[in-house]
């Protein structure tokens, strides 16, 4: 019997060794799975952040690729268009030269026809054409070939447009050439004034 109490008391010891090795293994498991939880968390971080970068940098060349199509796009129409500029010129020329030689007027309204159809189609492309006359004198848009007197228009406004300008968007396709004013005409008392200031 002291036997079997020994045998059932190196049972319940080993039992309870167990147990508490058991206890002490359940935190360095738990420290181990937290560690590996934490290392597995900063891992899908970077990768979330790698996959945001990634996906920012796809978004920028799309953008990127876009733009540059359509800047290629433009330029070919710019092209296209800078050529067609002199032949709406001549026409508007040979159509000035109808009208004051009496050319039959089925001819003259069949010329204006193309014309208008000519100019309507560049402005479909987005052309603009830059009205000079009457407007303060713009070196972005305007090309000055003269400065003359006038008692009518203010100094430093276009008085005169002798060459139609065109744009598209922003970009000047052809700018405007002008004569502007340079004010009144300086009355002869001003000019013998101003001698006498260059001889002192």
């Amino acid at each position: 019997m002291a036997k079997a109490k020994a045998g059932g008391d190196a049972a319940a010891k080993k039992k309870q060794k167990d147990e508490v090795a058991e206890a002490e293994a359940v935190p360095v498991a738990e420290q181990k799975l937290g560690e590996e939880v934490a290392a597995l968390k900063g891992e899908n971080e970077e990768l979330s952040n790698r996959m945001l970068r990634l996906r920012a940098d796809f978004e920028n060349f799309r953008k990127r690729t876009v733009k540059e199509r359509a800047d290629i796009a433009r330029r070919s129409n710019e092209n296209l268009l800078a050529d067609l500029i002199p032949v709406l010129d001549h026409f508007e020329m040979g159509l000035d030269m109808a009208r004051q030689n009496e050319i039959p007027a089925a001819v003259l309204d069949g010329f204006k026809l193309v014309y208008e159809q000519l100019l309507q189609a560049i402005q479909k492309a987005g052309v603009v054409r830059i009205e000079a006359e009457g407007e303060v004198f713009n070196p972005h848009q305007h090309e000055c070939i003269s400065h003359l007197p006038s008692e009518d228009v203010p100094e430093g406004v276009v008085s005169t447009q002798t060459r139609c300008g065109y744009r598209i968007d922003n970009y000047i396709l052809r700018a405007a050439q002008v004569v502007v004013s340079s004010g009144p005409a300086p009355t002869a008392a001003q000019e013998e004034e101003t001698q006498e200031q260059g001889e002192e």
